[in-house]
């Protein structure tokens, strides 16, 4: 098949973004058997046109979103495609299927975002052949806001790069990576993403504080967010006098070190939360997650089996008590660990993503 993944407008590709990652991950595990174009926004430093593993990148200028999907349109128009997938914006979408009436138009949803509830929104929703989406929380909840499209939604899990995100091999690495890191707590706590306040990292410095009093503890923080929310958190930290380390955006390309040099991940999220990829790539490198009892999170984490589910998501000591679990028993936290990857090899896969998208696009193409 001709395949062309049409990114959204706002960030580079390849980059840090969570729905670029995932687009990258897919399409690497398509070009295994299929011609692949990715059309991305143009940034400084990009050249217009790349190939990265067999996928062909192409970025157009994105002074604006409608003006991103023009440029994306004319470069469909230069050749024909079997499929294409646009990502998370539906508007988008709907304009790139006006222009292209005879070829399947697959729309794939990362999150609530870009599909808020309005006769408008469901317009541009049923200009598309199929919609995929992350997981069964957010096909449920789209269902009640789309009814009329919900028997054109398939859930598609998302996946992780299961050979790059693994286990520490050895004591020795591990020391190597915290060194790198500047961990030197016995016991280190991990939060990945974007600082805003739905994610709840004020929660988890809460948390951290309350378990600071049973024993020494590092929190590290890896992401980016307002400067007025990144005070806020500092702020939040010297009072509670946690040991923090703010690590600022670290490369997508890197972070699989960052998971191997810690005791654990903390998903505190506070609003709903489609899929989490972060948890899938916690797990796949072996670490216990702790995370809040949302959305398709609990799709992922089977609570004391593979992970820990925080209902009462709320309360820094809910997270605080399952934390002093892993540090207090680190044999049930490599359990925990050792399962996390098992299930991440056996249900979250790029190659296993790439196989349901696959099977659509076939079926869309035929019909």
């Amino acid at each position: 098949m001709k395949i062309a993944m049409v990114a959204p407008e706002k960030l580079p590709l390849p980059g840090n973004g969570s729905v670029e990652i995932c687009i990258l991950g897919i399409a690497r595990e398509l070009a295994h058997r299929h011609q692949v174009t990715i059309i991305s926004r143009q940034m400084a430093g990009l050249a217009t046109t790349e190939l990265i593993d067999g996928i062909t990148i192409q970025r157009v200028p994105a002074s604006s979103p409608v003006g991103y999907t023009k440029a994306a349109i004319r470069l469909l128009s230069k050749q024909a495609y079997d499929v294409i997938q646009v990502d998370n914006r539906p508007r988008s979408m709907a304009a790139i299927k006006r222009a292209f009436p005879r070829t399947p138009v697959v729309l794939y949803l990362h999150s609530l975002t870009f599909a808020q509830p309005g006769p408008s929104r469901l317009a541009l929703m049923k200009k598309a052949d199929w919609i995929a989406v992350n997981s069964q929380s957010l096909r449920q909840k789209l269902g009640r806001r789309f009814p009329l499209v919900k028997r054109r939604m398939s859930v598609v899990p998302l996946g992780a790069d299961l050979s790059r995100f693994r286990p520490v091999e050895s004591s020795e690495e591990q020391l190597r990576l915290r060194t790198q890191f500047g961990i030197t707590k016995p016991f280190s706590i991990l939060y990945v993403g974007r600082l805003i306040p739905g994610k709840g990292v004020d929660i988890l410095i809460r948390a951290t504080a309350l378990l600071q009093q049973e024993m020494p503890v590092q929190l590290v923080v890896a992401g980016k967010g307002p400067p007025y929310y990144m005070r806020r958190l500092r702020d939040l930290a010297r009072k509670q006098k946690v040991h923090i380390s703010f690590r600022g955006q670290i490369n997508h390309e890197y972070i699989d070190q960052l998971y191997r040099a810690v005791d654990c991940l903390v998903c505190p999220s506070q609003e709903h939360e489609a899929f989490g990829l972060v948890n899938v790539e916690a797990m796949a490198s072996g670490l216990p997650v702790v995370a809040s009892d949302n959305g398709g999170i609990r799709e992922i984490i089977e609570s004391g089996s593979n992970g820990y589910l925080v209902t009462s998501y709320k309360r820094p000591q809910r997270f605080a008590s399952c934390l002093n679990k892993l540090a207090s028993n680190p044999a049930s936290a490599e359990l925990l660990g050792k399962t996390g990857r098992d299930s991440a090899m056996a249900h979250f896969s790029w190659a296993r993503t790439a196989i349901h998208l696959e099977a659509t696009y076939t079926r869309l193409i035929r019909e």
